[in-house]
């Protein structure tokens, strides 16, 4: 569950940024009052599009089995990894401007009037990362725990959210904001990148794709992840102690493809 902590916390922090940037902005504005409104019925919006989309996978599970189940599971698996890579590349893109973005949208919309444009502004927003996480936790194995696990996590991952923002909105030079993505951009990654190599792992069990070599290596007397701390950097970084080539050759893809990305000039 380590993992789904983790997304949890980081998710909630960013949407936490993002409504603390629209509050912030709209304490200033001299219709605060009805702004602050729309502004709590944007987020209540948003966080209702992740709940439908919550129970709308739920249907779907509960409406496959065997194969077309494993099937499924693989997609959102690809679809996590793919999610998460490019929410650190659009954050490392558009981190800089996104708070004059934010205001500058909210600006029109007030100087229109326009106080739904505004609420569905912040239901984007504030949707957007509710419903990835969503997307997330499914690909990390929603189905594998119990529900009053999942509501612990969610609930440890929200406060430890906002004690993360709470931290982060006082300007320590020690924990910055800057800081913060960038830790959490590098454990993204790894997260995505374990995430394929379960894909893969899965492709080759569905008969979908070669082995190749059936055990690359073996490092099981340094770190086994069947262990606690092998088990947890399986989870968060794709460790094997016995990889297979296939899954191995798609860990090395992935990574060839971020740091490729990562060098483009801007």
């Amino acid at each position: 569950m380590g993992n789904a902590l983790f997304i949890i916390w980081r998710e909630s922090a960013e949407a936490m940024l993002v409504i603390g940037i629209l509050y912030a902005w709209l304490k200033h504005q001299p219709d605060r009052a009805a702004g602050m409104r729309y502004l709590w019925g944007g987020v209540a919006a948003g966080v209702g599009l992740a709940l439908a989309l919550a129970l709308i996978m739920l249907g779907v599970i509960k409406t496959l089995s065997g194969d077309g189940l494993e099937r499924f599971q693989l997609a959102m698996m690809l679809i996590a990894a793919s999610l998460i890579t490019q929410m650190v590349f659009w954050m490392r893109k558009h981190g800089r401007t996104l708070k004059r973005d934010l205001e500058a949208g909210m600006a029109l919309n007030a100087e229109r009037a326009n106080w739904w444009g505004m609420l569905t502004v912040v239901a984007l927003a504030v949707g957007r990362e509710s419903s990835e996480t969503v997307v997330f936790l499914y690909g990390f194995g929603f189905e594998s725990h119990s529900a009053s696990e999942w509501l612990l996590t969610v609930a440890l991952g929200v406060g430890l959210a906002f004690v993360t923002f709470w931290a982060l909105q006082r300007g320590s030079q020690i924990v910055s904001w800057r800081r913060f993505f960038q830790l959490s951009e590098a454990l993204l990654l790894l997260l995505a990148s374990a995430l394929v190599i379960a894909a893969v792992e899965k492709m080759i069990m569905l008969g979908w794709l070669p082995t190749g070599i059936d055990e690359v290596w073996d490092s099981s007397h340094l770190l086994d992840d069947g262990s606690t701390l092998g088990n947890l950097l399986a989870s968060f970084t794709g460790y094997r102690a016995h990889p297979a080539l296939t899954p191995l050759l798609a860990y090395l893809t992935y990574w060839t493809a971020v740091l490729l990305y990562r060098r483009r000039p801007a």
